[in-house]
């Protein structure tokens, strides 16, 4: 199978745009999807943001002119037809909404060429939720990352039955490539390995609160002195941001979940507090 060289993200919220960066950053030829210009507005500014963090942290070769050189390797558009016209992978990155992420694999399975790989990074569906929707089955599979990629840079990798071991291969080829750690998930796993740990963290941290046992800060601090952790469970939730959040939540049966949905809906998605994203969620930056 011919080595990816260009790749399209569709969707630029924190960690499309990330996702999207790092590529750009080891030498790949990327375009950025999203749905207007607005949200492309935003994106830049998100690039250049990423350009300025990546020469800050020192992350190596940016220093040398890479973090520029980045944006150079970064199109964007809001034309869904001309973003995977030409790309040997397109990796999804919109919001965890099922009906959204299948009503998009229609309309990109005829828009794309037959050699495209799609790959999808939803944290909490499996790939087996959208194969069926995607024109070519065996050739998708998911890749999900954890945000602050050039620090944790880790891929998993994660197919279905009926995903290609060779695509498979192609895709943790290119994970390495973009400077990240593939993890190679041996068979579909609800969480993947990242998430399987750190989903039950959160979901404990919510229901601490709900149930009013202590504050975001207490919780947070509680975890980070005692584990040696740089971030609490409320700082993450920050990070991966509350509409995701709320999304992930308001989509459980769980009774817990309904009831954090609905606590972050009034008290901070009804608010415009969405997190790191937008200055405010838990905490304020």
């Amino acid at each position: 199978m011919p080595e990816i060289k260009t790749l399209t993200v569709l969707g630029t919220g924190v960690l499309g745009s990330q996702i999207a960066y790092q590529a750009a950053f080891h030498g790949f030829a990327v375009t950025a999807y999203d749905i207007d210009d607005e949200a492309l507005e935003k994106a830049r500014a998100r690039f250049a943001h990423l350009a300025g963090i990546y020469r800050a942290q020192k992350v190596a070769g940016a220093e040398e002119g890479q973090a520029e050189a980045a944006l150079a390797n970064l199109r964007l558009t809001a034309d869904l037809g001309s973003a995977v016209a030409n790309a040997d992978l397109v990796i999804e990155a919109v919001p965890e909404l099922l009906e959204l992420k299948r009503d998009l694999y229609r309309k990109i399975a005829e828009l794309a060429p037959a050699k495209t790989i799609f790959a999808t990074n939803s944290s909490t569906l499996l790939p087996s939720d959208l194969k069926d929707f995607t024109g070519r089955p065996d050739r998708f599979l998911a890749i999900h990352y954890a945000n602050n990629i050039w620090v944790q840079n880790i891929a998993e990798v994660m197919g279905t039955a009926a995903t290609d071991p060779a695509v498979f291969d192609a895709v943790v080829g290119f994970a390495r490539n973009s400077g990240l750690e593939p993890i190679e998930i041996k068979k579909e796993k609800a969480g993947y390995v990242l998430n399987s740990l750190l989903v039950p963290l959160l979901n404990a941290a919510a229901g601490l609160l709900l149930q009013g046992i202590a504050s975001p800060e207490t919780i947070d601090k509680t975890w980070r002195i005692a584990t040696g952790a740089p971030s609490g469970p409320f700082q993450i939730y920050d990070v991966v941001g509350l509409g995701t959040a709320y999304n992930i939540a308001a989509s459980s049966p769980d009774a817990g979940s309904q009831a954090f949905a609905k606590y972050l809906k009034d008290n901070y998605l009804d608010k415009g507090k969405l997190g790191v994203s937008t200055g405010e969620g838990f905490y304020t930056y």
